[in-house]
């Protein structure tokens, strides 16, 4: 198969590839294996899905009805498209009766249009606006999938994880925002066999580029007045600028904005609270209050609910920094991190942005091997008992006051066996609870 992310390849017979696809995902289910000829990007999405506790025989779940879904597609960014998804893809939808779905960047569906037919026979698993329908809640599938690899996609038949998902193939694509390059949501196309065709990729892929295209054209030009930044890295509390306005926050709200930032499309109370409290007798009337002090001192409509999110892009220093170590940009990464997020913070999704933003960063320190940049580490609070790092600069400039420093660091931790010295980049140990593995990953 020359694109991997095509689902049938030309000459290949749909009917005998079906009877394949679900051999293959029986066997999957049964034994965790995964056989030939199924392609990677499935493969790995049915063990996402498995690890997510997605059960081949659930459905999905219909999260937003009513007021609730059209205050939040009205103000979501894609609701500026639609006229243009239902012009360039309307008239192929219900003439091939087809579904046109679009959903945001959690795999909320936002809009599903299409054949009436269509419709009705896919609103019988919940395909339908307002369901979720990302892979941890249904498994593989091309909205789903689309979002949470960042990749057009499409999911031919019994590629689907769930299995009354597998009558139906789908193609989607994701579309960013022009501005941040933040994953808006997906656009879609679902239906019969017939969409196994490259044709069908290529397509959606034209028109979330040409949906791209049209909200930059759209996007205001940015005043200091629209500006919101977050700082937070090296501090216990951070700060926010919005509107040429300083606000000093509480490390509670410092929790909140940072998470909030990194997810424009929101989240629920239910993941805000799994996310910020390990103990799990707080109550979401506590979250509640939280929220409502954080609104009342931001005093600016910047907080919505329902689900929570931020009005507006804020640009925060973690994210200066993740863009420039992805874009291999390690001295500019190195300028930007201040230090651990929020040390002091003990929420566990902070806990685990601060230690993955760490990690990253020095082990993008160590690989470079240049002494300049790993001297600066090992001389910060935050690595000055870095022993790796140590090391790495020790092989680099091994001077007498590098190799000291090092033999101290080395006769520090020595300890007796089973013992394991604290992460370097953070504040403390967090010991998981029991129930940890099943708390959403931000």
């Amino acid at each position: 198969m020359t694109d991997p992310w095509v689902a049938l390849e030309p000459g290949a017979d749909p009917v005998e590839r079906v009877r394949t696809l679900r051999r293959a995902h029986e066997a999957f289910t049964e034994a965790g294996t995964v056989p030939r000829p199924v392609r990677s990007v499935v493969a790995e999405s049915w063990r996402r899905s498995a690890r997510a506790g997605v059960v081949p025989d659930g459905t999905a779940t219909v999260e937003l009805t009513d007021g609730d879904l059209g205050s939040y597609r009205a103000e979501h960014p894609l609701a500026a498209v639609m006229p243009l998804f239902r012009e360039l893809m309307g008239t192929f939808a219900a003439d091939g009766k087809h579904l046109l779905a679009v959903c945001d960047a959690q795999g909320r569906l936002l809009w599903v249009e299409g054949h009436p037919t269509t419709r009705r026979q896919a609103g019988r698993m919940n395909f339908v606006p307002g369901a979720r329908w990302s892979e941890t809640a249904v498994g593989t599938n091309a909205p789903g999938t689309a979002v949470a690899v960042d990749r057009p996609v499409q999911v031919f038949a019994a590629e689907h994880f769930i299995r009354r998902v597998q009558p139906w193939t789908c193609a989607a694509a994701p579309v960013h925002d022009p501005r941040t390059g933040r994953v808006l949501g997906a656009i879609d196309i679902t239906g019969g066999d017939g969409l196994a065709h490259p044709h069908s990729l290529g397509f959606v892929q034209a028109v979330a580029r040409a949906a791209e295209s049209q909200l930059a054209l759209l996007a205001p030009p940015r005043t200091a007045a629209d500006t919101v930044e977050l700082t937070a890295l090296g501090r216990d509390e951070a700060q926010l600028v919005a509107g040429g306005r300083k606000v000093g926050l509480s490390r509670r709200h410092s929790e909140i904005l940072v998470l909030l930032s990194r997810h424009p499309e929101g989240l629920t109370g239910d993941e805000l609270l799994c996310a910020l409290y390990e103990d799990e007798s707080v109550t979401p009337v506590t979250l509640r209050a939280e929220l409502t002090r954080l609104r009342r001192l931001l005093d600016s409509g910047l907080l919505a609910s329902r689900p929570y999110r931020l009005t507006a892009p804020v640009e925060s220093d973690v994210a200066v920094v993740e863009r420039r170590l992805g874009s291999g940009a390690i001295t500019g990464a190195m300028t930007a991190y201040a230090g651990p997020l929020l040390p002091g913070s003990m929420a566990p999704a902070v806990v685990r942005l601060r230690r993955r933003l760490a990690d990253g960063l020095r082990t993008a320190l160590i690989a470079r091997r240049d002494p300049d940049l790993l001297a600066d580490w090992a001389r910060a609070p935050w690595g000055e008992d870095d022993l790796d790092v140590w090391r790495a600069l020790a092989a680099v400039r091994p001077t007498a006051a590098v190799r000291s420093r090092l033999d101290e660091v080395e006769s520090e931790q020595a300890a007796p066996a089973g013992w394991t010295p604290p992460r370097p980049g953070g504040r403390g140990h967090v010991r998981p609870s029991a129930t940890s593995s099943q708390r959403p990953r931000f």
